[in-house]
């Protein structure tokens, strides 16, 4: 029997890296391929020792015994010992407190309670490998960090690293409904199997635990934010319980999403008031049970008045009584309140890019400490680009957060490979002017800026039951960005795209430059094909799935002409002190810059300005001219994508690249949709020819208008 698994894991080690169908993520330790890191990473795996024992150890141990054997062909040696053929220690601070100094244990104490130190320990005349953390989870971070370095190449025993979260709560928000659609899902169903849960238990709740903890995610928010009040009965408490305790050895807290008006439908009550005794009453003796099920219940997530949901309004209440309401009951047990930012009502009649400074900034030092405001990335909806929302530098006393969105609602779905974390980089760098001159919303964010105690990242999960978890392989880059930035806003997207790249594809250089030029140009060219020099919401109707500039009907804020405002002297949307005056809501000195359309930088102009057809742009062409030339960039930048990917023929796994190569094909003919039917359109506004440079639109515009999708994934099946 031991002959036979000897032979196993070499059989597992030797063979080609083949027929990888996207399951294990980053995780699936491929064999080290650098001679001497290999033997060192041997030499390291064969003596383990754990300075205690609790379930998260135990998850760092099951880590090892599935990683080891794949990366060097050998299962890993733990030691019950610390001197005796012991290379790696493993433990808290106050575990080894015997061994470090007074200055090195404030040093790690300084780290705080996620952060790890990790380098070599002498004691005794040897030297030891160890991970210290403040808590078990800091060590499991440090373990996952070291994993990685052996991976890529850049472990080095002889240094010492020491790292520690910018940002508290680093959370997924999943939008899973509990029937297991998908609210903007492009992977699948929900992984969360309401019906059989709490008796079964997926394995696959175990390795997305893994993958999170890997990257430094420490909260998710189950279900969606267009909430449904069954998620905190008796009954689905008793659920939640169970992915409650999957996730904590791994660090990982479990939020929910609460119905505002849940008191009247599972509480049986008239009202749901925020300032109605009963309600109060409803809501901390749901929440003190919800503490019964879940010690570690980390909290509410919350939209209210928006887009049709629930919310204070109804009772003549501001966001800031709701939210109150709902922390004063989490605030006991040290429960949070993440409440959207994310409102706007037809009933307004302001600019959406507005709506939501007029609601939070007179509530500005309103919110209860435990409360924190979570800000979308730009004050629209998630657009394949947008400036910075105005909310960051906009208050002074509340907890602000930022909320990405992972899922590709606006770009592309998962028919497209657009990596986003230069689109989050661009919004994390933004400089805000407020509170200092230097501020960046990434400084507001971590609280480095802000001085705001209670810090949030979000980001909207795109995870659903495809093998590949994912929809689309490259999805995954976006899981881990997402992860990354949130663990460190400051890190840039190409160091990032290498971490992934190397992980998921290997070490060949040749390979990496091309697969890293790919995702590094893949955002600029959608945001290109599809919209343009400051464009916005000119997607299809409701699937939002292809271009529909010519959508309009229904609300005034959910149509494209609401936004593009194109006619027959020019287009955009005039939101300087001419227009709607969204712009003022910036500080100073954007408000200076960016109300000159020659200032401005290009990528903005159709945002705040409408301008005429035959505008100048810095290039001297018209704006007209300049806005086919975008488009048809697009699609070329779309085409050399597929190219270089196609010279990876051979160079890869074959089940990945025929994965990636035929959803490239998809790409490069939405590409061509998107240049074709918005030119076609806007020509039938400008009435001028198309330039002379670009490939023709073809096609007949009527055709693309007719064009439906009754069956496009990420929204409850409509036919």
């Amino acid at each position: 029997m031991k002959k036979y698994l000897i032979l196993v894991l070499l059989l597992i080690f030797s063979l080609p890296n083949f027929a990888k169908d996207g399951y294990e993520l980053w995780l699936d330790y491929r064999p080290i391929e650098n001679s001497i890191m290999r033997s060192e990473a041997d030499r390291l795996f064969s003596g383990i020792f754990f300075f205690g024992k609790n379930p998260t150890y135990e998850a760092i141990q099951k880590e090892l015994q599935l990683a080891a054997p794949k990366m060097t062909g050998k299962a890993p040696i733990f030691s019950t010992e610390r001197l005796n053929q012991t290379q790696v220690w493993l433990g808290t601070r106050e575990e080894l407190a015997q061994v470090f100094g007074l200055q090195d244990q404030v040093t790690i104490r300084n780290l705080g309670e996620d952060g790890y130190w990790m380098g070599p320990v002498v004691f005794q005349g040897k030297t030891y490998f160890t991970i210290v953390g403040n808590r078990p989870v800091g060590v499991l971070y440090g373990f996952f960090d070291w994993l990685k370095s052996l991976q890529s190449g850049s472990f080095d025993s002889n240094k010492v690293k020491m790292e520690s979260p910018k940002i508290q709560l680093r959370i997924l928000n999943h939008w899973d409904n509990l029937d297991r659609t998908v609210e903007r899902g492009y992977a699948g169903f929900s992984i969360w199997d309401w019906h059989r849960l709490p008796g079964y238990i997926d394995p696959r709740y175990i390795d997305y635990a893994r993958a999170n903890a890997s990257i430094g995610i420490n909260a998710v928010s189950l279900t969606n934010v267009n909430a449904n009040a069954r998620i905190l009965t008796t009954d689905f408490m008793k659920k939640a319980k169970v992915l409650a305790d999957i996730f904590r050895p791994y660090g990982i807290k479990v939020f929910l999403t609460a119905r505002f008006s849940a008191p009247i439908e599972i509480g049986g009550l008239k009202t749901a008031d925020p300032l109605d005794p009963e309600v109060i009453a409803f809501w901390k003796k749901k929440t003190d049970e919800m503490y019964q099920h879940i010690p570690d219940f980390g909290g509410y997530l919350v939209k209210a008045n928006s887009e049709g949901q629930p919310g204070p309004h109804e009772y003549q209440r501001t966001h800031a009584e709701g939210a109150n309401m709902l922390a004063d009951a989490l605030a006991p047990h040290g429960g949070v309140v993440i409440w959207r930012a994310f409102v706007y009502s037809h009933e307004i009649d302001e600019d959406r890019h507005k709506q939501a400074n007029l609601e939070f900034v007179p509530l500005d030092g309103k919110f209860r400490e435990n409360v924190i405001i979570q800000v979308k990335n730009g004050a629209i909806d998630f657009q394949p680009r947008e400036p910075f929302h105005p909310l960051f530098g906009a208050v002074k006393q509340t907890n602000l957060g930022v909320e990405f969105q992972i899922t590709q609602e606006y770009l592309g779905q998962a028919t497209q490979l657009v990596y986003l974390s230069p689109m989050w980089e661009e919004v994390l760098r933004s400089k805000t002017f407020r509170p200092t001159p230097n501020s960046t919303v990434a400084g507001i964010v971590d609280g480095s800026d802000s001085g705001q105690k209670l810090t949030l990242m979000a980001g909207v999960s795109n995870i659903g039951t495809d093998r590949n978890w994912t929809g689309h392989l490259f999805g995954q880059a976006n899981w881990y960005a997402f992860g990354r930035l949130a663990w460190d806003p400051y890190l840039n997207s190409e160091q990032i795209a290498e971490e992934w790249t190397k992980l998921t594809f290997g070490q060949n250089p040749e390979n990496l430059t091309k697969i890293k030029g790919i995702m590094l140009d893949s955002h600029e060219a959608a945001v290109t094909y599809m919209t343009p020099l400051g464009l916005h919401h000119i997607m299809g109707w409701d699937h939002h799935y292809g271009p529909g500039p010519w959508v309009t009907g229904g609300r005034a804020d959910w149509t494209a002409l609401y936004y593009h405002r194109a006619d027959s002297l020019g287009i955009g949307f005039d939101r300087t002190f001419t227009g709607s005056k969204a712009l003022e809501q910036y500080a100073p000195e954007i408000i200076q810059a960016w109300s000159d359309s020659e200032q401005i930088p290009e990528k903005y102009l159709l945002w705040f300005h409408h301008l005429p057809w035959d505008y100048t742009m810095k290039s001297g062409k018209t704006l007209w001219e300049e806005i086919g030339l975008h488009y048809d960039q697009g699609v070329k930048s779309a085409r050399k994508m597929k190219s270089t990917w196609e010279s990876l023929n051979g160079a890869i796994d074959p089940e990945q690249f025929s994965h990636v190569s035929q959803l490239l094909g998809i790409q490069v003919q939405e590409a061509e949709w998107w240049r074709n039917a918005c030119l076609l359109y806007f020509q039938s506004i400008s009435k001028r020819p198309f330039p002379s440079e670009i490939e023709q639109p073809e096609g007949d515009l009527e055709y693309y208008k007719s064009l439906r999708f009754p069956t496009a994934p990420g929204i409850r099946p409509r036919w």
